[in-house]
């Protein structure tokens, strides 16, 4: 065992560790919501089908996101661990192995997902929809390219955010941003005055987040060796046990990718047979990113709760966790709630902009980010206090809260709401009742749901099992 001397930990406040492990996330998600809004912005000059074909990719980008993501759960909750109870050996050798599983597993994912992209745009479109199509399968290929470097990024900087230091992903992955954002630019358009442009539609943007997804890993990778978890650039296999100890916390957190994400692919197919599908499925891909504005704070304080709470767990302080996890979700929800407003008065005068002026998808932006407005204060509470749980190693309840609430409650609810009675549902099965208020019916359902999250996240906090799960 390495001497507890040689790493020294900060003795903070409750605030102040909190503030002090979250305030860089935040900063990050906040130039990530500037990137997200610019980038729709771009799209938004594309053709529809371009618009619909990108927003209907956003289910499988998000299912390939999540996946680096549980990894990276994973690998924090062992870090943070480690870090709390001040064994250093431990860290170091759980970010090595991490670093090892994200590349071989980030490999296999970029491959599965380039080869399965025309399956996909085939699932989510009718086939006489061959623009639609065309550009997701288009957008998708350029966007696998980048998925093994975003495996590394994601595990790196959930490793260095597991041992205090949030600062250095905020510097290296806000370069990442400002390099795609230019890249965007440069690949989506063509050349305009003194400005290259390659002129590549919505490949181009795929293409441009793969690359700048490609040299942040690379910075990552060249800044992780000379900080306290010493980590290097290596093509060895991962350690079983490692590999074992990883995926026990990372398979239910990809379990509720997957699940989510076939709820977002089912709630995609349910708005395909609405009226005006195509700027329903438009509208809700730029919704998303003006959601991210409300959620940025969310996230950051998420990360921090992470961590956090592992290390005080490590640490023998399940008080202390516990007392963070409230402390954090209280400032995530008050902070929602100051965003929404003014989110929710504003959303018709810039949502035009957004959406290239297309009138049928800006009034569907409207009406999904107004009732998206109302219950975000809730779903940021879940965001933060399911963080906590996945910090402890607890991945298995936020996995169960998931699956009612996307599977039990929205995808059923959006199916009434959204369509007809006797509508074609799958296999020739008739809806047995339906209410038939087209995208309106559906936008309900997601926002009522991820309110209902809110609540069974507050209550699977409160009741503390997660105290007691060992990693």
């Amino acid at each position: 065992m390495d001497s507890e001397s040689e790493i020294e930990q900060p003795k903070l406040s409750l605030v102040s560790e909190l503030w002090h492990m979250a305030w860089p996330v935040v900063s990050l998600n906040l130039l990530q919501v500037v990137n997200g809004l610019l980038d729709r912005y771009f799209i938004g000059h594309l053709p529809e089908a371009a618009m619909s074909g990108h927003g209907a990719s956003m289910s499988f980008i998000f299912l390939l996101f999540s996946l680096a993501i549980a990894i990276s759960i994973g690998a924090g909750a062992i870090v943070a661990r480690a870090y709390g109870a001040k064994h250093i050996h431990e860290f170091r050798a759980g970010s090595q192995q991490a670093l090892q599983v994200a590349i071989y597993v980030g490999a296999a994912l970029g491959v599965l997902s380039y080869l399965g992209a025309p399956i996909a745009a085939r699932m989510v479109f009718k086939s006489g929809d061959t623009a639609d199509i065309y550009y997701i399968t288009q957008f998708l290929h350029a966007y696998s390219i980048g998925v093994p470097a975003i495996c590394i990024i994601q595990v790196i900087a959930a490793c260095l955010r597991s041992i205090g230091d949030t600062k250095s992903p905020m510097v290296l992955s806000g370069i990442q941003i400002l390099l795609h954002i230019v890249l965007n630019y440069i690949f989506i358009f063509p050349p305009r005055g003194s400005m290259p442009g390659l002129n590549l539609g919505l490949y181009g943007a795929g293409l441009a987040l793969s690359t700048s997804a490609w040299v942040s890993a690379i910075m990552y990778i060249w800044h992780v060796r000379s900080t306290d978890l010493k980590v290097h650039f290596s093509l060895s296999l991962p350690q079983k046990l490692w590999f074992a100890r990883i995926f026990k916390i990372a398979v239910p957190s990809a379990a509720q990718a997957v699940l989510r994400t076939a709820s977002l692919t089912a709630f995609t197919l349910i708005l395909s047979n609405v009226p005006d599908h195509g700027a329903a499925i438009a509208g809700m891909g730029t919704s998303f990113a003006v959601e991210s504005v409300m959620f940025a704070q969310a996230f950051g304080f998420m990360a921090a709760t992470s961590a956090l709470v592992g290390q005080n767990l490590g640490a023998k302080n399940p008080i202390r966790a516990e007392h963070i996890g409230w402390l954090a979700s209280g400032v995530a929800f008050t902070a929602a709630v100051i965003i929404a407003v003014p989110v929710y008065l504003f959303v018709p005068h810039f949502a035009p902009a957004l959406a290239g002026h297309k009138d049928a998808v800006v009034d569907q932006i409207v009406s999904l980010v107004r009732m998206l407005c109302v219950t975000e204060p809730l779903f940021c509470l879940a965001m933060v206090l399911m963080g906590g749980m996945q910090g402890a190693g607890d991945t298995k309840r936020p996995l169960w809260i998931g699956i009612f609430c996307l599977w039990g409650l929205r995808v059923p609810l959006a199916l009434i709401l959204a369509l007809p009675t006797h509508a074609n549902v799958i296999f020739g099965l008739g809806l047995p009742f339906g209410m038939a208020m087209g995208a309106q019916g559906a936008w309900i359902a997601m926002a009522s749901t991820q309110g209902v999250q809110g609540l069974f996240a507050v209550a699977a906090w409160n009741r503390g099992k997660w105290k007691t799960i060992r990693v």
